[in-house]
């Protein structure tokens, strides 16, 4: 399974202090052939659709790649995804998470951010992460061709 995951700078807090202020209930998911629905929602949102677009994008090196210099990034990685039991809930602050699956499937947990009680690791404000201890509300498949924000 090869999956994407790129970084949108959000400008706002989404765990933390402000973690109330999340009221996301539901993650969005949907085929990348409709990225257009979703341009709206974030000013930077085109520009990562457009490299997740590219044709070549299952060839790329999987590292890194910068798009919009600190503000948008995507991160390509190979891998055979984890087991429920073997998966953490992440949170982050300071960017957006658009995760897009180019072959194979990937199941992701979900439980929104204001509702996860448990800290598994402090916020890292370097990677820009949190871990959480708590069980997902659901799980969601996301095919090959499909993102999740």
């Amino acid at each position: 399974m090869i999956i994407i995951a790129c970084g949108v700078l959000s400008g706002c807090s989404t765990t933390g202090v402000n973690k109330e202020k999340n009221t996301m209930k539901t993650p969005i998911i949907d085929r990348l052939e409709n990225y257009k629905k979703y341009t709206g929602l974030h000013p930077e949102f085109e520009k990562a659709f457009a490299f997740l677009r590219q044709n070549n994008i299952a060839q790329l090196e999987l590292t890194k790649h910068a798009i919009n210099g600190d503000k948008v990034f995507c991160s390509l990685a190979k891998s055979p995804g984890r087991k429920r039991e073997q998966a953490s809930l992440e949170a982050h602050r300071r960017y957006i998470d658009v995760q897009y699956v180019i072959s194979g499937k990937e199941e992701m947990g979900y439980k929104p951010v204001a509702e996860c009680r448990h800290e598994k690791e402090a916020y890292n404000p370097e990677k820009d992460i949190t871990f959480f201890k708590d069980s997902p509300d659901r799980w969601i498949e996301v095919p090959a061709g499909s993102f999740i924000i």
